[in-house]
């Protein structure tokens, strides 16, 4: 099983703090690399991490507040400095092209092509591998969250069974498992007489959730998920400043992942006035019980 690495390249909410950059996910898997979100700073912790800054092929924007995309500008000019060629995908909220290409105009010059595409509720991306989905939250401007879907596993190719049949190796193989009919002498095969499917599995599922109140499509779009990254800005002493910000507590993350039964929770996102890393982790467990604190630069593999 290829792993999927999620890494926080960092946690803190609205500013940066002294030892936390403002939030943001890298998440890789089979080659490809997904940001989620590209605050100021992100160049520099990508730059710490294990990942580079070139790699990344897609980014996805979930809202135009200036805590969530203001590090474009830096990381572009640095990627043309360094003469990429590869295009990049920015996906964001209607008008968020009109922004960026704004603020680009006059100072960034990009050596490499840049296509914009709009987010909208539904699906973003796909290739065999894996799917990228959005889905609407509740912030003061609009904001979406992520969906990220490994690809289901039908079964396992049976060689011995293909060889059994008289289907010689080869390329008639890779044709059987990819849906194909094959003809050998008199008989055709198709990918039901070579596959076991006892060994299917369901893709995981991984959810990120930036600014919002709690909402009911978190829970249903991250039912059974892998793992369920959750903004957490306030904790259930600070729930009036929650509602009057549109953001949500670690209590109320914790509820959404109980209810949304997911495997795992990490909450990021942190505001500067809640420091205590115990004291977060201790509301939500009262919640769910699989729950972590993200730390700068974490890496979760699943």
């Amino acid at each position: 099983m290829e792993p999927i690495k999620v890494t926080f390249l960092g946690t803190s909410g609205s500013v940066p703090q002294k030892d936390k950059n403002f939030a943001s996910v890298l998440l890789a898997y089979r080659g490809d690399s997904l940001l989620f979100d590209c605050p100021e700073g992100t160049q520099r912790q990508l730059m710490a991490s294990e990942h580079s800054l070139m790699s990344v092929k897609n980014v996805f924007i979930s809202h135009m507040h200036a805590d969530h995309f203001l590090g474009l500008f830096g990381w572009i000019s640095t990627m043309t400095l360094n003469q990429r060629k590869e295009k990049l995908t920015i996906f964001s909220p209607k008008s968020g092209k009109e922004k960026i290409t704004k603020i680009m105009r006059e100072v960034i010059f990009p050596s490499f092509p840049i296509e914009f595409k709009e987010i909208k509720k539904g699906n973003l991306m796909k290739n065999e591998f894996f799917e990228v989905r959005a889905f609407p939250l509740k912030h003061e401007i609009a904001c979406y969250g992520f969906v990220f879907k490994e690809a289901d596993k039908k079964g396992e190719f049976n060689r011995a069974k293909a060889e059994s049949l008289g289907i010689p190796p080869g390329p008639l193989y890779s044709k059987l498992v990819n849906g194909e009919k094959v003809k050998v002498g008199t008989k055709t095969f198709t990918q039901k007489d070579v596959m076991d499917y006892t060994k299917k599995r369901e893709g995981r599922k991984i959810v990120l959730v930036a600014d919002t109140r709690p909402v009911k499509e978190t829970i249903a779009e991250a039912r059974g998920a892998a793992l369920l990254v959750h903004e957490a800005t306030f904790l259930d002493k600070q729930k009036e400043k929650a509602i009057e910000a549109l953001h949500s507590t670690a209590k109320e993350a914790g509820e959404i992942a109980k209810k949304a039964k997911v495997r795992k929770l990490a909450l990021f996102h942190f505001s500067a006035r809640n420091t205590e890393e115990t004291e977060i982790l201790e509301e939500a467990k009262k919640e769910f019980a699989n729950v972590i604190v993200s730390k700068e630069l974490e890496t979760i593999i699943l």
